[in-house]
């Protein structure tokens, strides 16, 4: 069985995430963190090897006190994330230390997923080497200038909204970060991957696998949550209820 190394860049800014004295990743949905929804996807996992969470370097202290009930029982590594997206994920590439056959990158913001829905992406990586899910985009897309005018219609014929986890083989995932020059620029591991010229198969994503990237993100996941497919998913890790310290502004 294939071995899979699992990063979740927890490590970002959240700057479009208003009105909450946490981070996106570190707020409660239906009563558990977000972060914990998302890890427990793959921390049971007969072919995930070992879990990977990146924090922003301020953050680290905080988090590990904040959380300790949950990390107490969870079979994850906490690391410090860089100063862009690639950065830290670069630095969960660092801390593996089992063998993985590949690495799967997923948004540590998006909690939504299913075990199915896993299944799916682990098997087009090891059929295809490098993989991701792609949500077709079924609006008209509008290329919009400065002055907030219409400047173009778009096709949107074979265009499609990048999904995470990102699944790609081990040995491919480094060489391409080891040849990017400009890491800040990197978006998301699947340009880093086009970058060195392998090609990139993409299946089809799911539309409830969203990102909480604004406060209209997560009141959406709440009504997303109870909607997901059932497919035997984990219970809460955390058998705690935490009267949990605010973090550092």
């Amino acid at each position: 069985m294939s071995q899979f190394a699992v990063i979740l860049p927890a490590a970002g800014q959240s700057r479009r995430f208003i009105g909450f004295q946490r981070k996106k990743p570190f707020v409660e949905l239906e009563g558990r963190p977000v972060w914990v929804r998302t890890a427990e996807h793959f921390l049971n996992r007969s072919d995930v090897s070992e879990t990977i969470l990146v924090v922003a370097p301020e953050d680290l202290e905080w988090f590990r006190e904040t959380f300790k009930a949950n990390l107490a029982f969870m079979d994850i590594t906490v690391v410090a994330g860089g100063t862009s997206r690639a950065e830290s994920v670069r630095n969960g590439m660092s801390a593996i230390t089992k063998p993985a056959d590949f690495i799967a990158v997923h948004d540590a913001a998006r909690p939504l997923l299913t075990a199915k829905w896993i299944d799916q992406i682990f098997a087009a990586a090891q059929s295809h080497q490098a993989a991701i899910p792609g949500l077709k985009i079924s609006s008209t897309v509008k290329r919009v200038g400065s002055d907030a005018i219409i400047s173009a219609t778009v096709d949107r014929t074979g265009l499609v909204q990048a999904q995470t986890p990102q699944v790609f083989s081990a040995g491919l995932l480094q060489k391409a970060f080891a040849s990017c020059r400009n890491l800040a620029l990197a978006t998301d591991e699947a340009s880093l991957v086009e970058a060195v010229l392998q090609p990139v198969h993409v299946i089809d994503g799911w539309p409830m696998n969203i990102k909480i990237t604004t406060n209209e993100d997560l009141r959406l996941a709440e009504l997303f949550l109870n909607a997901l497919p059932k497919s035997g998913g984990l219970s809460g890790v955390n058998p705690f209820a935490d009267d949990l310290p605010k973090p550092p502004r």
